[in-house]
């Protein structure tokens, strides 16, 4: 294909200034691929987490490292009829952990008990990290460097406190 010469005038007074021509199209190089269609993500059903101090069993041995699944409609609601919750609100967290929480160290099973025995620090950490698994989808946080105020995600599934 063939472009034919445009002229132009940038003010009446100046000269005609022509355009050149195009040169006919050789081979032209092959246009880049599309960039590929991303895929969604795979639905994460568990997360890995790892406890500021640790749960100590009944032979001292310290679980720190446990995996947390997502809640179940179920696991909201069942925690409601246990009477420990219509006795006191505040035991609800309790149970609802000892039905997510999967996996603990070497415990052979996890369970409102377990959750009892958890130092508050280790609970308020559970707390935090089932709101973020369960209302984002995630464990990334967006948080702003206290210096320069630059917003960075930061990844709160497997990571210990303070740590990125």
């Amino acid at each position: 294909m063939r472009r034919t010469a445009r002229t132009t005038r940038e003010h009446p007074a100046a000269p005609a200034a022509a355009v050149p021509a195009a040169e006919p199209e050789a081979e032209s190089a092959p246009a880049p691929a599309p960039a590929p269609a991303r895929e969604p993500e795979p639905l994460r059903t568990e997360f890995a987490f790892e406890l500021p101090r640790g749960y100590v069993d009944a032979q001292g041995t310290v679980h720190r490292n446990g995996v947390m699944r997502l809640s179940t409609a179920r696991d909201e609601l069942l925690p409601l009829r246990d009477i420990r919750v219509q006795e006191n609100p505040a035991y609800l967290s309790v149970v609802l952990l000892g039905r997510v929480i999967t996996q603990l160290g070497t415990l052979p099973s996890v369970h409102d008990g377990t959750v009892e025995g958890m130092f508050a620090s280790d609970l308020a950490f559970l707390q935090d990290f089932y709101r973020q698994i369960n209302a984002e989808g995630h464990t990334r946080a967006t948080v702003a460097c206290p210096h320069c105020s630059e917003a960075f995600e930061v990844e709160l599934g497997g990571s210990r406190l303070g740590e990125s």
